[in-house]
């Protein structure tokens, strides 16, 4: 019967450690029903029934996240899939970042040779 007593305790304490970090690690809006504080004193101070607590009621679903605001949605490019990836919300407004892009490198070339805005033929 110890034996079984340490196994449980073993068993209780990693699902105790897992949940803890899961709370510390989760993102404070994707969590559910109370603020990420109270879930961390309730999983810290009741590791049992806080833990199952979590892992019922409060864990944020990690099947389909949804793209955050200025995020891109191109499953292609994992890389960019990257939570505050920033991303034009419209194509007008990125093409005009680009454009002001590109005017300022050229400017900043014109500077580094010398040319001083004067264009030479």
């Amino acid at each position: 019967m110890l034996y079984f007593g340490g196994f449980f305790g073993l068993i209780t304490f990693g699902l105790w450690l897992f949940c803890l970090v899961d709370v510390i690690t989760s993102d404070d809006g994707d969590i559910r029903h109370l603020p990420k504080v109270t879930w961390l004193l309730i999983v810290l101070f009741f590791p049992l029934v806080g833990s199952i607590a979590w892992l019922a009621a409060g864990r944020p679903p990690r099947a389909h996240s949804r793209p955050r605001a200025y995020e891109r949605n191109t499953p292609a490019y994992p890389e960019y899939d990257r939570p505050g990836r920033f991303a034009a919300p419209d194509p007008a407004a990125d093409e005009e970042f680009l454009r002001r892009c590109r005017e300022r490198a050229e400017e900043q070339r014109r500077k580094a040779r010398g040319d001083g805005g004067s264009t030479a033929g």
